[in-house]
């Protein structure tokens, strides 16, 4: 007879914890860990873009190659998180030797430790264990999440949406078909998309529906601002598709995430395009809109709280005020003023007294700054910048607009992060 397991909450603040394995399991494992305090080290040869940004931004350590058993001297804990049955079975041995709990993603009557189903409302965490069946264990997290955060029903959510005038309409391709619309060209089922904004960061702030979305999702592609703490709520049985945009760095591109929405939904399934912010604000969205709309897969859009205005609003700046600013523009700044493909007036933008919210510009943003100084705008006019806002990594820098540039250089501030500039930067101040 098999014994219950033990329930326990691992306190992994600045502990050791290996995780043998960089794909798409550990991509979802890994946010958990870090937001558990955890001291990540990270084993594989190779790294999804998401968890290669992580190990850039020194949240984590990364080892590039096989396992060794003296990887895991000094760890509390270790998750295997390969599907290779030797290589896993080897460091289920190196754990057992050093009485280490294991959890393995390939084999869970092999591990130690079992990974619950969990769901988080401010300080509470539900952790459920469905007996072996994951299924059953996500079931029961999804029926407390929906008490503990008052959520709908999907029934009633469903009912909502399909109200003339909701967000999150489905958009009928080319031909007529629409919301409901499940057979193709050749007569086979096909499934559908849904783009879904997941917020500034705080994975609380993705909307209810997007998030009921989400857990009835059989696949989904993931960007890497995408609140961690979300994937590591999927089922297990979810494919995820990390399509990382890292700024400069490893892209999937666009044409290919559009066939893989594709492709995904004319085999049958529900694909879910999770994107950081919300999916039209330098989202790419309705690219993938008419991608899949021209395919006859039918879209449903459910907008997300755009960074644009939720980062100065966690660092207490009011994109508009009264008496300060009647006005806000929000622009991408991830190219230079100064290049022939840009599609912004920076010269006009320097002549607008309201608010200018600059998204992707730190890389640039010497430029910018100048280019708005010499066609008339103060270089005393205060300006912020907000990395990583809503998260517990935010960080805030105030300066002005003539010294921002060099400010972001000497604290090191890094992608993503917002720039503010403009009088509202100061409005909320005692």
């Amino acid at each position: 007879m098999t014994s219950n397991p033990y329930p326990l909450g691992l306190r992994l603040d600045g502990r050791r914890v290996v995780v043998v394995g960089g794909g798409a399991v550990a991509t979802r494992r890994v946010p958990a860990l870090l937001d558990a305090g955890a001291d990540v080290l990270l084993v594989a040869p190779e790294l999804t873009p998401a968890l290669r940004a992580r190990a850039d931004a020194g949240r984590l350590h990364w080892v590039p190659r096989r396992f060794q058993p003296e990887d895991l001297d000094g760890a509390w804990l270790v998750q295997v998180a390969i599907d290779d049955p030797m290589a896993a079975a080897s460091v289920s041995a190196a754990a057992a030797e050093r009485r280490i709990f294991c959890v393995r993603a390939d084999d869970r009557t092999a591990a130690t430790a079992w990974t619950p189903a969990v769901t988080r409302h401010g300080p509470v965490t539900v952790a459920v264990l469905g007996g072996g069946d994951p299924r059953r264990a996500m079931t029961v997290r999804d029926a407390i999440r929906d008490l503990l955060a008052v959520r709908l029903t999907p029934a009633a959510a469903a009912a909502a949406a399909a109200l003339p005038g909701q967000a999150g309409a489905v958009a009928a391709p080319p031909g007529g078909l629409g919301a409901g619309a499940t057979t193709g060209t050749t007569g086979g089922q096909i499934g559908r998309v849904a783009l879904v904004g997941a917020g500034p960061g705080d994975p609380e702030l993705i909307t209810v529906r997007g998030w009921r979305l989400l857990t009835e999702a059989d696949v989904v592609v993931a960007d890497r601002l995408v609140p961690g703490l979300l994937l590591d709520e999927l089922r297990p049985d979810v494919e995820l598709v990390d399509a990382s945009k890292i700024p400069y760095g490893p892209s999937r591109a666009q044409e290919e995430i559009n066939q893989i929405l594709v492709d995904r939904a004319l085999a049958g399934a529900f694909v879910v395009r999770l994107k950081g912010g919300d999916p039209y604000v330098f989202g790419r969205g309705g690219e993938e809109l008419l991608a899949c709309a021209a395919a006859g897969v039918p879209v449903t859009v459910v907008p997300g709280v755009t960074s644009s205005i939720a980062a100065p609003a966690a660092a207490g700046i009011p994109v508009t005020h009264r008496g300060v600013a009647h006005e806000f523009t929000v622009v991408s700044g991830h190219l230079a003023p100064d290049s022939p493909a840009s599609l912004v007036r920076w010269d006009a933008l320097a002549g607008l007294r309201g608010t200018l919210v600059i998204l992707m510009g730190l890389k640039n943003l010497a430029a910018i700054t100048a280019t708005l100084i010499a066609h008339g705008r103060s270089p005393q006019t205060p300006a912020a910048v907000v990395q990583e806002a809503t998260t517990g990594a935010q960080r805030v820098l105030r300066s002005t607009l003539g010294e921002v540039a060099a400010d972001v250089l000497t604290a090191d501030l890094r992608p993503p992060a917002v720039v503010v500039v403009g009088d509202v930067v100061a409005a909320l101040d005692a």
